[in-house]
């Protein structure tokens, strides 16, 4: 399967061609319910400003809290949920390594950005206030936030230096280290299974179609899901159902259960049900409130 061109690898494009950088301040719940397992070709650094949630990059996940800065390079699986009625409030950090100069022919192409880009150097999966040098890491995105702000003559080599300065603390302090690191089997595995759930949640879907996808037994996958993926198959399933579904409810004039049957809920009154008790609102009440007026609720 060419992963490149499936669903779940995140195509959109969120920088210019001239400035490849991009900041994008967000809020679980109130702007989007979670972020759902994905990747990119792009470098992207979430930097948690408040509340609390669970990260998870490739198959590990963790608790992240106010001041908690998350690393996810090209490539790298990543998700993002808030704890159970805490508001979390974030930056999303999204640039193309050739903002670096990934293409120029020099010691720092060479030997660090073309290897990070190549997945050939370990990052950090994140840094906390309590991470020796932290506050170098972290300034570093603060004045790159002041200069983007501001947009004073200069602020795109103002920024260019943050990133580079950040990246060279990584090294610095043995956060980042220069590693020939394969790719993971179960993380192209959970690549693979999670574009084959983009192109069949409307339809019926069982473990056992899933475990078919990555060759195991029905009862081996559930439990390689739940290791890797943090979750069980079929709540992961669910969730990712009705994400569609408020997506479409939100933007979209078709009626509630032409949404509801072509996210593979077969039962109206069951959709409803499991509706509501995800995000505490009907499907319809959902149509009417304005975006973010309602809590995200746990499932």
């Amino acid at each position: 399967m060419d992963l490149t061109r499936e669903s779940l690898h995140e195509t959109k494009r969120h920088t210019q061609a001239m400035f490849p950088y991009n900041v994008y301040p967000c809020t679980i719940p109130q702007d989007l319910p979670a972020v759902l397992l994905h990747w990119q070709d792009t470098m992207e650094i979430i930097y948690i400003k408040k509340g609390s949630g669970t990260a998870q990059v490739d198959l590990v996940s963790f608790d992240v809290q106010g001041g908690t800065i998350v690393f996810v390079p090209p490539g790298h699986l990543h998700s993002l949920r808030n704890h159970p009625g805490v508001r979390m409030e974030y930056e999303n950090i999204i640039f193309d390594l050739s903002f670096l100069g990934t293409a120029l022919l020099d010691v720092c192409s060479q030997k660090y950005l073309q290897p990070l880009l190549n997945h050939k150097i370990r990052f950090p999966r994140s840094v906390c206030p309590d991470t020796p040098g932290y506050e170098k890491i972290a300034g570093c995105l603060d004045e790159a936030d002041d200069l983007c702000r501001r947009r004073c003559e200069g602020f795109e080599l103002g920024v260019k230096a943050c990133i580079l300065r950040l990246f060279s603390f990584l090294f610095e302090l043995g956060e980042a280290k220069l590693l020939p690191v394969a790719a993971s089997r179960d993380t192209e595995k959970l690549k693979t299974l999670l574009n084959f759930l983009e192109q069949n949640y409307p339809g019926p879907l069982g473990v056992s179609d899933a475990a078919r996808v990555c060759g195991y037994s029905s009862s081996h996958f559930m439990r390689w899901f739940k290791q890797t993926a943090g979750t069980s198959f079929n709540r992961h399933l669910n969730g990712y159902r009705l994400e569609k579904a408020l997506d479409q409810i939100r933007n979209t004039d078709r009626s509630i259960l032409e949404i509801a049957q072509g996210c593979g809920f077969d039962n109206l009154s069951n959709f409803n049900r499991q509706f509501k008790k995800q995000y505490g609102i009907t499907p319809r009440d959902a149509r009417k409130a304005p975006l973010g007026a309602f809590p995200l609720h746990a499932s």
